[in-house]
């Protein structure tokens, strides 16, 4: 899935932090993804959740603006509160955008695809 390049994303990569270990993740958040998490409070989760399906599973990402039970690692990012899940490696970047018409709700695409790899 290709994503379209969105405006007024951070250039710069963002920070992870976990003890002493500095690594670097590059959020591109669509202004209309920014708007929304801030109108539901500023802060955004993201994990990883397993599907099975008759060839397989795949595991793609979930949002919310609440922490689930699990541990959480805050990511800098422009304009949000942004935490990756403990338990997830770290892309090279992480694309969040707002999606729907009459109710919008925020995806997050790891690398490019809709799905972890």
């Amino acid at each position: 899935m290709l994503l379209p390049e969105c405006v007024g994303c951070s250039k710069d990569p963002a920070r992870v932090t976990d003890g002493a270990t500095v690594r670097r993740v590059r959020v591109n958040a669509t202004p209309e993804a920014v708007r929304l998490v801030q109108e539901q409070g500023g802060q955004l989760y993201v994990w990883a959740k397993r599907s099975r399906c008759c060839h397989g599973s795949f595991t793609y990402l979930e949002t919310s603006s609440e922490p689930r039970e699990r541990p959480f690692r805050r990511v800098d990012a422009d304009g949000i509160e942004l935490y990756l899940d403990q338990s997830l490696g770290n892309p090279q970047e992480l694309v969040i955008e707002a999606k729907g018409r009459r109710r919008q709700h925020l995806h997050a695409y790891w690398d490019g695809c809709a799905y972890v790899v």
